[in-house]
């Protein structure tokens, strides 16, 4: 029941009601209107400073733009480049402007206020342009000096990798920075002026009833806050899962190794750039296709079903394929292939990672090649010397023999047939000889068509009777300067392959000498050309064929160092050598050689060894190649007196050092060598003519600082031994 007094104190709470909702309105409208205008305020501040920030990032957007500019397409690394390959003025001028510009870029970019990230990437790029501009000076002497382009990029060459990699990762930052912070600014403004403008129509709308405006707002600004708490979280999240999604994307498209995804099927869902860059496919080319694209054959269907059945185990698998790229150019990769499983441990994909073994193939042939030449070389080394003393005394004695001998029958041809197989062993020793010393003999004028007459003599009885060696010289007269036993090697070996090529069908060797007048430059050369009808070379070989050890003979048949041989002769006389070839209609080899305007005296039509008198000093520790070549001397009516022991020799020279006409020593003895008594003679008769040979020419002798005037190649020919005695003790007649 309500009393009086409870009605006297009505209207009173009323009142106060009515006062306290009076006071709670005004301070609702009050708080309303100052919580707006700080709101606006604050939104105000916020839009002034993505202002700033905006013309800050557009500021570090074009010095982003002008340090990739000064790292791309005619940048400082490209002109730095183009400098060292062409050394052109011009790009020095260019580098020089652009590193003092990348300087100014740098510290103005570090000035605008750059965090400690992007300052580390800043670092990595200047520590690499600073070892370009370290480079410079050694760039510039190689252009002062004309280095080979090849040697100047070996000495300068930089690994710009992470210097590039720093830049996308500082231009991805800035990008990232800019988007995020854009974005939450925009978005932040465009919902607090929405607030603002609800909360003041709500606070005009309902200002009777402030108590439930009042509990209204203040449950509104409550869930606000727990929205944007929420919403703030999420974005985080997001955020770091795009980044750590970013950076994994990177890892897998920089990494090294060729990365490939499949799932169970074997088709391909995902390959990164690596794999693109090596295979030479594009990621659109290859998935939802098979690996199968990539097979060379080398590997049988069958390893394949077994590798697929290991995997479906669970089993990893490794080892090194031999594939093909887009272009069938092979390429090896060593591969790793495992499975990949879901959270409950079923496998849903394959991923294969691969490594491009190619150039490390490339560089173990390279050393094996270099492996096999050196033995070659110390094989020669070995056998040369030995092998040649015995042919030298085969020549000699067999020469000595034809003296005797009718000059027709059987017993004649019989020796015929011993000089050219030993004349052939000559030039087997030879090639391998030539091949590995690189040694480029003793040029002198030659008359080309008594050599090519000579082989053909040669090889014409040795050859199956239905091979025809024919002839066809423009010119007798013309001579090269080049050494006599190596140009008959050269066409020796050519010959011999004509005729190995024709094989048992035979056929026709035609040799041919005319004056050259093809090619730009304006020397006057002399063509030996040597072509043969027989089943010709494919043209996939041909540019092979000169290659050290390559070889279509079968195993046993060949060494493959014939056609390198004469190419390296035919290099160090001065000429070159060109082949055609077509297949079914035969080869023809054609070594042009510069011709030379010496004139040789014309010998004796009779074939007769030039004679002499004179006491000769011969020295060699082989008795059989002494007691041969004195045998050869006397005949020709030479006192000789040979030792096999040059100490002894010297002491001989010692006692009367005028009494001989000529000294004739071996280099490579045992107690003394060539070069010591040429030496002792030289001191006790300086005018004395002396003369030398070996089966090679020692490192390390100069022939005119031993006071050497002839030197001779083992196996020693009686002609040039004939030849050169004559023309030394008509020297010391002379003298």
């Amino acid at each position: 029941m309500v009393t009086s007094s409870d009605k006297a104190k009505l209207p009173v709470r009323l009142v106060l009601s009515g006062l306290g909702a009076a006071l709670l309105l005004a301070a609702t409208v009050l708080a309303g209107v100052y919580l707006g205008s700080q709101t606006q305020q604050r939104f105000q501040d916020v839009g002034q400073s993505w202002q700033t920030f905006t013309a800050e990032a557009e500021r570090r957007g074009a010095l982003l733009s002008r340090i990739r500019g000064h790292l791309g397409y005619g940048g400082i690394i490209h002109n730095f480049k183009n400098y060292v390959l062409r050394q052109d003025q011009r790009y020095l001028d260019s580098l020089i402007r652009q590193f003092e510009d990348f300087g100014n870029t740098v510290d103005e970019y570090r000035k605008s206020g750059a965090t400690a990230v992007e300052l580390g990437h800043l670092k990595t790029i200047e520590d690499t342009i600073a070892l370009y501009r370290s480079k410079l000076p050694i760039a510039q002497q190689a252009a002062r000096q004309n280095w080979p382009p090849l040697r100047t990029d070996g000495l300068v060459k930089v690994d710009d990798t992470e210097a590039v990699s720093a830049l996308e990762a500082l231009e991805a930052y800035w990008w990232d920075k800019h988007q995020a912070s854009t974005q939450d600014i925009a978005r932040a403004v465009d919902e607090g002026e929405a607030l603002v403008t609800i909360g003041f129509r709500f606070l005009a709308g309902l200002a009777v009833v402030a108590l439930l405006l009042y509990g209204l707002f203040y449950l509104l600004q409550a869930e606000l806050r727990q929205t944007i708490g929420r919403l703030s979280n999420e974005l985080r999240e997001r955020r770091v899962a795009e980044h750590v999604a970013k950076k994994f994307q990177r890892a897998v498209d920089q990494s090294p190794a060729t990365i490939i995804i499949t799932d169970t099927q074997g088709i391909i869902e995902y390959v990164n750039q690596k794999f693109c860059d090596l295979t030479g496919y594009s990621a659109g080319e290859v998935i939802g296709k098979t690996p199968q694209l990539l097979q060379s054959g080398d590997v049988s269907g069958d390893e394949y079903v077994a590798l697929r059945q290991q995997l479906v185990r669970g089993e990893e698998w490794r080892g090194t394929f031999r594939n093909r790229k887009k272009s069938g150019a092979p390429y090896w990769a060593k591969t790793a292939i495992l499975p990949l499983r879901d959270d409950k441990g079923l496998i849903t994909h394959f991923i294969g990672l691969g490594e491009d073994q190619t150039e490390r193939r490339k560089a173990r042939d390279h050393i094996h090649r270099a492996q096999r030449i050196e033995a070659v070389s110390m094989l020669a080394s070995g056998v040369a010397h030995d092998f040649n003393n015995v042919l030298t005394t085969i020549l000699g004695n067999v020469h000595l023999a034809r003296l005797d001998a009718p000059a027709k029958g059987e017993f004649s041809e019989e020796l015929e047939q011993i000089e050219v197989a030993a004349k052939r062993a000559r030039n087997l020793v030879g090639q391998i000889f030539a091949f590995a010393r690189r040694q480029a003999g003793e040029a002198v004028a030659v008359q080309v068509n008594e050599v090519v007459e000579e082989v053909a003599h040669l090889l014409q009885s040795s050859l199956q009777p239905n091979i025809a060696i024919r002839c066809r010289i423009d010119d007798a007269d013309m001579v090269v300067k080049a050494d006599p036993t190596r140009l008959h090697q050269v066409i020796m070996n050519l010959c011999s392959n004509a005729a190995e090529a024709i094989g048992p069908p035979g056929g026709n060797i035609t040799i041919s000498v005319t004056a050259d007048a093809v090619g730009e430059t304006p020397e006057r050369r002399v063509c030996v050309s040597v072509s043969d009808d027989g089943p010709g070379i494919a043209d996939d070989l041909q540019g092979k064929i000169f290659d050290p050890f390559f070889t279509t003979k079968t195993a046993g048949k060949g060494t493959g160092l014939g056609l390198s041989v004469v190419a390296n002769l035919v290099g160090e006389m001065g000429g070159q050598i060109d082949v055609t070839s077509t297949v079914g209609q035969g080869t023809n080899f054609k070594v042009r050689l510069p011709l030379s305007d010496e004139r040789i005296e014309k010998r004796s039509a009779s074939g007769e060894l030039p004679s002499g008198s004179g006491r000769i000093l011969l020295i060699d520790d082989e008795v059989e190649v002494a007691a041969t070549c004195a045998k050869l001397l006397r005949r020709l009516g030479y006192d000789v007196e040979e030792y096999y022991d040059p100490v002894k020799a010297m002491q001989t020279f010692r006692s009367g050092p005028d009494q001989f006409a000529l000294v004739i020593t071996d280099l490579v003895m045992p107690g003394l060598s060539g070069s010591e008594v040429c030496r002792i003679v030289r001191e006790l008769r300086p005018a004395c003519p002396l003369v030398a040979y070996s089966a090679y020419q020692p490192d390390g002798i100069d022939f005119d600082q031993a006071g050497i005037m002839r030197f001779m190649h083992k196996p020693i020919e009686p002609a040039q031994l004939a030849r050169i005695a004559s023309e030394m003790t008509r020297l010391d007649h002379v003298g």
